[in-house]
């Protein structure tokens, strides 16, 4: 009877499963096996009613994570070389993007000893020379003022990141080479002109990276350039990639020409020589005269040659 009532139940459930969805049609049972046309979910549709999560279906768990920009140097090198010329004023760039907070610090570096000089905005360096200045948006510039040769090296701007960023910069002072050379284009301490005639010197500076500055010309304390007061003094200067070059003439010299003659780039770059001006005597005799002056030990060699030579004279007459 148990039997007959699960057989019953079986065609009532596949009948309302047909008028349900056309797409499983009504399968007549088969003699002693009445539950091969069961739909394969049959009993967990029977003993679970209320679930209607799908067999296929799996569940997704998706993780997102959300990384804090990282500071990088917005140059793409971290490795730069700069040049100055000696006394002028110059800047070591670092530019970095997403900061995030972090502190940028530059250092100098002396073999493996690393020495503070700014750190953030702030400048703990003894020497008033050097200063932070920050340009917008993200340059933290190094000013180092009246460059000198001790400037000279690797310098570091470092970035607080974890590992740390570091950018090396390696800046190079040159320091020019000055001569004053006279009229034939030779190089002396000292020059002798005669009264009424045209004292003529050449300054060249060479090694200068950025010629900013012009040539002045002095005699002692007294700026020629823009002199009017005494008249005849001509100063014609060109400056080249590199190089430069000025002329310095003074006509109808006279003894109160006489100095000290320097030629200067900016403020530490000069070169000198002494300007004798002569009433009467001929520059070249002077000159072959303070050449030809007897030394003090030669002196007092032929004075003791000649002071034996008289004793033994003496002797030979006794």
């Amino acid at each position: 009877m148990e039997s007959k009532n699960i057989w019953i139940f079986a065609i009532v459930y596949s009948a309302i499963q047909h008028f349900a969805s056309s797409s499983t049609p009504l399968k007549r049972p088969r003699a002693g096996d009445p539950f091969d046309t069961f739909p394969k979910n049959f009993w967990q549709e029977f003993s679970s009613p209320f679930t209607d999560t799908p067999e296929d279906e799996e569940l997704e768990v998706t993780e997102t994570t959300t990384h804090e920009p990282f500071p990088f140097f917005a140059d793409p090198y971290t490795t730069v070389n700069v040049s100055t010329q000696l006394g002028a004023r110059v800047y070591l760039h670092c530019r970095v993007n997403d900061l995030q907070g972090k502190t940028v610090s530059w250092m100098r570096r002396k073999g493996d000893e690393l020495a503070l000089i700014t750190f953030g905005r702030h400048t703990y360096s003894g020497d008033s020379r050097y200063s932070l200045e920050f340009e917008e948006p993200n340059d933290w510039k190094l000013l180092i003022q009246y460059a000198n040769e001790r400037d000279e090296g690797p310098y570091e701007c470092q970035v607080s990141s974890h590992p740390p960023l570091v950018l090396l910069v390696y800046l190079t002072v040159i320091v020019p080479h000055v001569e004053i050379l006279d009229e034939r284009g030779s190089s002396t301490p000292e020059k002798y002109y005669k009264a009424g005639s045209t004292i003529e010197l050449q300054c060249v500076i060479s090694k200068i990276p950025q010629p900013t500055s012009y040539i002045t010309w002095r005699h002692n304390t007294r700026l020629l350039n823009y002199d009017t007061s005494r008249g005849g003094i001509s100063v014609k200067t060109d400056m080249l990639p590199g190089r430069a070059f000025s002329r310095l003439y003074i006509a109808n010299a006279n003894r109160h020409d006489t100095g000290n003659y320097s030629c200067t780039l900016g403020n530490d770059i000069t070169g000198t020589v002494m300007v004798h001006v002569l009433n009467g005597e001929e520059p070249a005799a002077m000159q072959h005269a303070s050449g030809s002056t007897m030394s003090p030990i030669l002196s007092v060699v032929l004075f003791t040659v000649i002071a034996a030579s008289l004793f033994a004279e003496m002797l030979c007459q006794r």
